[in-house]
């Protein structure tokens, strides 16, 4: 009999070959599946033991299509074709039916009525030959048709498996998961796991999620048939079905199983941060006939450890852009992964299937052979690398390049060059061990101070070595966090120059501070400009609360290029506290109000916090509520209003706002008045542009006229080479030095900042 076997785009090859073993005849490979034929025995075989197939299909009619345009166009081709097909030959009118439509047609455009007309023909030809129609269940028919289009062609085939063979009976119903079972079975086949079980190598997934490759390699090492768990098959239902036959291979691959489970399997082991993946990978590996033989355990990818036995496959899927938004912690997770892997698994082979292979070279591992593969309607590439055998800590074998595209891959393999190692069988280095002391020797001193100062998150690296161009931020909550910015290399750098050395900066700082790889967090400090200097960066909504001088605020490590806590304002925030015990306190471009809060702990009789963004003065809200601190918000649109609350927010451009309040004789008056503006704007919601270096003169003047007599204005900025040109009617003094802490003693300064009056 003719059959045609479906498969995921990328795996044709694969299938061929396995349907080769199973018995097939005259094999064809097209996109989508191969075409074969065989006996029964074989359709059978293919249906129980095919890891790959998706359907094996028995085509019944193929017939052209045409015929006008529209969403009944080609709909008589399509009930003449189904009609002429002896349905009542095939099945029994009283089992149910589905039709499922598949494929591309320019002309049968509206695939849910081509069903229609084709539900039609068999019932009509049930009705005409035996007087009765079979029911419709779309849910779990006992017979499936499978109409495929095919351009100006369709095909009718019965679906001898029913279900897709993906689902093998071990999953959950209703899971999402990023791998069907058959898609997994071929990376492991791709990656030559049957080899490296069968001399012993173990397996692991430090990425497992709901534990499909480790069980799908456990089910390939012990020769288990994938539709044994299954209970439902389509041709159950057909006149030609042969159950004896079936009850044979069926016993026969149930001995086979047993003598597996019987054997010594090699270790198989998966790891996922998430205990609720983990949880459920284990009850999967149960239903899965593999309890005591899979080991799945909460664990972090980038720590971890070989399983024990001879060294195997280490393969996962990452998340990539669908599961995980944020595209620094992709860098982050891909350069720690890759430093793992060469610090703790040399030997092994290394499997990556990635939708994103242009972060593959994040790995620092030179990848032997691309394979393209498509995961539903994306494509993917699966990169397979040797480990070389090194120390912990040990510096690449080969130097990390970037992959090529592969575009034009769509089964076959580039076979990518090799290249000695540069390191010879002595004595291995250790990473970065320059950045690595100066990291050790920061923290010993940093840390004395801060505990001396009652300072609870800092500075602790600054770019200290020109090779290592990232900020170290330090935060207690109480849980140790640090936050990494890389600087933009200059573009005299090489690109890979600069990846190796992140790759090298974020392992250092994962091993020195002992951190897990989710407190670790990157980002990528760029100039920014326009829209792009505020937003999102990701969306955790994962907020944290510090301490900070008997102030408590949160702060955020992912979703922003800032945290909501600038370090180096901290000694000014520390002297707002101080100094505006019973006074009014007034912060332009607040921010999330850290200042404010300072302030306000420190007994401020009145605070107002303008701001142009909602999220930050929510943040605010939020930071003054943590501090039971009760805030008011206000219009910005018309003047103030005479009694301001206590403390209140203000949404404003405050550009605008000012420069309308300094020209009312009627508005309120501060006594102090904190002003940290952009270097930069163009927001949509300004009507201008705003440059510091420009604009700083107009706006410190408009604030001056809200001081109050007696009153002090606290200016600062960030950008480098800013100069101040105070007017003759200002009282200025450089005030920088006392407003940065042992953290941020180190050239250039993070930020100016000046102490401005009205001159007497």
């Amino acid at each position: 009999m003719p059959l045609f076997a479906t498969c995921p785009r990328g795996v044709e090859p694969l299938l061929l070959e396995e349907l080769r073993g199973l018995g097939a005849a005259s094999l064809k490979e097209t996109v989508g599946g191969i075409h074969a034929s065989g006996d029964l025995a074989f359709a059978y075989k293919a249906c129980l033991w095919s890891r790959l197939a998706s359907r094996i299909l028995m085509p019944l009619q193929r017939f052209p299509l045409s015929g006008g345009s529209g969403p009944h166009a080609g709909s008589e081709q399509l009930y003449a074709a189904a009609h002429a097909i002896d349905w009542p030959e095939l099945f029994d009118a009283r089992f149910s039916f589905a039709i499922e439509v598949a494929g591309r047609s320019r002309i049968v455009t509206h695939t849910h009525y081509a069903a229609l007309k084709v539900k039609d023909a068999v019932a009509d030809r049930f009705r005409a030959a035996v007087g009765k129609r079979p029911d419709v269940d779309a849910e779990a028919p006992d017979i499936r048709i499978h109409l495929h289009l095919d351009g100006d062609y369709a095909t009718l085939s019965l679906d001898l498996a029913g279900e897709s063979l993906h689902q093998r009976g071990y999953r959950q119903r209703g899971v999402a998961a990023p791998l069907k079972e058959n898609l997994a079975a071929a990376l492991l086949l791709r990656a030559g796991w049957p080899a490296i079980a069968a001399r012993g190598g173990g397996l692991l997934d430090p990425m497992c999620g709901s534990g499909t490759l480790v069980i799908e390699a456990g089910w390939i090492a012990a020769d288990i048939a994938p539709g044994l768990l299954r209970e439902r098959w389509g041709f159950a239902a057909w006149n030609e079905h042969q159950p004896r036959l079936w009850r044979t291979l069926r016993e026969q691959a149930e001995t086979r199983r047993e003598r597996g489970l019987k054997a010594e399997l090699p270790a198989l082991a998966g790891r996922d941060l998430d205990p609720a993946a983990v949880a459920a990978a284990r009850r999967n590996g149960q239903q899965a006939g593999l309890t005591g033989k899979v080991d799945f355990t909460v664990g972090d990818a980038t720590l971890a450890t070989p399983p024990a036995g001879a060294p195997g496959l280490v393969i996962c899927n990452p998340p990539y852009g669908e599961r995980l938004a944020n595209e620094a912690e992709l860098v982050k997770l891909h350069s720690l992964y890759g430093s793992r892997l060469k610090a703790a698994f040399g030997g092994w082979k290394a499997a990556l299937f990635t939708g994103r292979p242009d972060l593959g070279h994040r790995l620092g591992l030179r990848a032997d052979k691309l394979y393209a593969f498509y995961n539903g309607a994306l494509p993917c590439k699966l990169l397979l690398m040797d480990v070389h055998a090194q120390a912990a800590g040990g510096l690449p074998a080969t130097p990390g390049e970037p992959l090529p595209d592969g575009s034009a891959l769509e089964s076959g393999a580039t076979q990518l060059p090799t290249a000695p190692s540069p390191l010879g069988s002595g004595e291995r280095k250790e990473v970065a061990p320059d950045f690595a002391n100066r990291l050790r020797k920061n923290l010993s001193h940093l840390n004395k101070w801060a505990k001396r100062s009652g300072v609870s998150n800092y500075r602790l690296y600054d770019a200290d070595l020109k090779d290592y161009a990232v900020a170290v931020d330090l935060y207690s909550t109480p849980e140790r966090h640090a936050v990494v910015q890389e600087y933009a290399p200059p573009k005299t750098i090489e690109p890979a120059a600069a990846e190796r050395r992140l790759r090298e900066a974020l392992t250092v700082i994962q091993q020195v501070l002992e951190l897990p790889s989710a407190n670790l967090h990157y980002k990528l400090r760029r100039a920014q400009k326009g829209p792009s200097q505020y937003q999102r960066q990701a969306e955790t909504e994962r907020y944290h609360v510090v301490a900070e001088h008997g102030a408590k605020l949160w702060v955020n490590f992912d979703d922003y290029l800032d945290t909501g806590l600038f370090l180096d304002h901290r000694p000014m925030r520390l002297r707002l506290q101080k100094e505006c015990a019973g006074k009014r306190f007034l912060n332009l471009f607040c921010y999330t109000g850290a200042a404010t809060v300072q302030a306000a702990v420190g007994g401020a009789a009145q605070t107002l916090s303008v701001d142009l963004s909602n999220t930050y003065l929510d943040w605010l809200a939020q930071n003054l509520e943590l501090n039971q601190i009760a805030c008011t918000e206000v219009d910005g649109r018309g003047a103030l209003p005479t009694r301001l609350p206590a403390h209140a927010t203000l949404r404003a451009d405050c550009l605008d706002w000012l420069a309308r309040t300094a020209a009312d004789p009627r508005a309120p008056q501060f006594d102090v008045i904190f002003c940290d503006p952009p270097t930069f704007s163009n927001s949509k919601k300004m009507e201008d542009s705003w440059d510091v270096q420009r604009d700083h003169t107009a706006l410190i003047a408009d604030a001056l006229t809200l001081l109050a007599p007696g009153g002090v204005l606290y200016f600062s900025c960030n950008r480098q080479r800013f100069k101040l040109e105070p007017r003759e009617d200002w009282q200025v003094r450089d005030i920088s030095p006392q407003t940065l802490d042992e953290d941020f003693k180190r050239p250039p300064p993070a930020h100016r900042c000046w102490r401005i009056t009205p001159a007497t």
